[in-house]
């Protein structure tokens, strides 16, 4: 999506036209992120366990290189046939090519986040390959037509009465039924019959094992496993930045994963695998798309740590309030705005701006990515390349001016408080954007400076 047609802030604005929506979005994020913490507190070693994987994640990327090639030795003497694809480009055609090769116009893929970010659906649908995704959330927005807007609830936008209007016009359910259990019993009796009729399943990979060349799959629904299992043909798709190094890393990031991401002890299912079933094919394919070039850069490196629990999109305010379709890229929220830049400096511009910077999002994430600080680092970044608008790349040098001289701050703070004060209507106006969903605050008589002085001497 080009930034010249639409931006993180024009498409907030658009969420925000449905209040209760928001506020119902905003709720419901809360109350997971709510979860997460009683999980967390639950575990005295929690700060342990996190630190623990941020180091194991250090590790991996220090020597990505040859824990790649060690799982690449492993899985194939597994069995696997491995594949490398150097971008988007490349991965959806080897998948293309393995499904063409196969005689295949028909399959399932459970959750993967890879192929949302290299646009495999449509590039498949292209081709005559109709791609049927089997996680409910997912399969609710492919219904939709609409991207996920969560890394781990595709449709949290969504509003059952929604989905039960989608499935009436698609599934052929009775109009007006909401139950959540029904809507779920009729998307389970219509998604089996696709696992029964599938020749291939693509899979996502949450972790890869460079000691011994298998991958584990979390679920939930059980999803990845029905279509894995079941297919003569299983595509397992994984960013290079998946590799742990040793299978006893793996009891540290599963104890993580599920509490960050939903508040659960661990995902229902933890599937492994390590080779294919008799006259089954297995396919894996490691996709760079970029992670190399961010793992070059020091600033942004930590970023590829990322487990994709989502407990970052929970807890963030801008997330929360804005929707996940506002960050116009597969992985939404604080990480997808670093992660995305890396990508498209120029049409991922607006993202890392829209954060507040409160650093919530660094608070919560399991393997201790300094989110906020890179959302900083990237705006500089951009600033520096020309990628902002002129007008406000204008009004940062001109506060770098302010803020780098203290008498220009005091006189600036004065002359501030008293138009505030004098001529509300110069920032109470439709042209200041904090002012079109907020109240602004009554100016103080005096900065906290001034009060300072004068009161210091009455606590000393």
């Amino acid at each position: 999506m080009n930034r010249q047609t639409v931006d993180h802030a024009a498409l907030a604005d658009r969420f925000n036209e449905d209040e209760p929506r928001v506020n119902w979005h905003d709720e419901t994020l809360w109350w997971v992120r709510a979860k997460r913490d009683r999980m967390a507190w639950s575990i005295p070693e929690w700060e342990q366990l996190r630190e623990t994987a941020s180091r194991i994640k250090l590790n991996a990327l220090g020597n990505l290189h040859d824990y790649l090639l060690q799982f690449e030795a492993r899985a194939r003497e597994n069995g696997a046939i491995v594949h490398w694809a150097a971008d988007a480009a490349e991965h959806n055609h080897i998948v293309t090519a393995i499904l063409q090769r196969h005689g295949i116009k028909h399959m399932v893929k459970s959750k993967s986040m890879l192929t949302e970010e290299c646009h495999l659906n449509p590039h498949l649908a292209a081709h005559g390959i109709e791609v049927i995704d089997t996680d409910l959330g997912e399969r609710i927005v492919q219904l939709a037509k609409e991207p996920p807007s969560h890394i781990v609830l595709p449709c949290i936008h969504k509003k059952k009465e929604e989905i039960g209007a989608l499935f009436h016009e698609h599934l052929g359910t009775p109009a007006g039924n909401a139950d959540p259990q029904f809507l779920t019993a009729a998307a389970r009796q219509h998604l089996r019959k696709e696992f029964l009729q599938a020749k291939a399943a693509i899979t996502g990979v949450n972790f890869a094992v460079a000691e011994t060349g298998e991958m584990v799959v979390c679920t939930n629904e059980g999803n990845a496993d029905m279509g894995a299992h079941l297919a003569d043909v299983h595509i397992a798709c994984m960013g290079i930045e998946k590799i742990i190094p040793q299978r006893r890393h793996l009891g540290v990031f599963l104890r993580l994963l599920a509490r960050s991401a939903t508040g659960q002890p661990i995902t229902t299912y933890s599937s492994h695998f390590r080779r294919p079933r008799a006259g089954q094919e297995l396919h894996i394919v490691l996709v760079d798309n970029g992670r190399s070039r961010q793992l070059g850069r020091e600033d942004f490196r930590n970023s590829l740590k990322c487990i994709r629990c989502g407990a970052c999109m929970n807890t963030c305010p801008v997330y929360r309030r804005s929707g996940g379709h506002s960050y116009h890229t597969a992985v939404a929220g604080p990480i997808g705005a670093i992660l995305a830049p890396n990508l498209d400096m120029k049409d991922y511009a607006d993202l890392p701006f829209a954060s507040t910077l409160c650093g919530s999002c660094s608070n919560v994430c399991p393997v201790k990515i300094d989110i906020h600080q890179q959302l900083y680092k990237w705006r500089q970044v951009l600033v520096k390349e020309g990628y902002t608008a002129p007008a406000k790349t204008a009004s940062m040098k001109v506060m770098n001016s302010v803020l780098s001289a203290p008498g220009a701050y005091k006189v600036a703070g004065k002359m501030g408080r008293w138009v505030m004060r004098a001529f509300p209507g110069m920032v109470n106006n439709r042209f200041n954007p904090w002012y079109k969903q907020r109240e602004m605050p009554a100016p103080p008589m005096q900065s906290f400076s001034e009060w300072y002085k004068k009161n210091k001497d009455i606590h000393e």
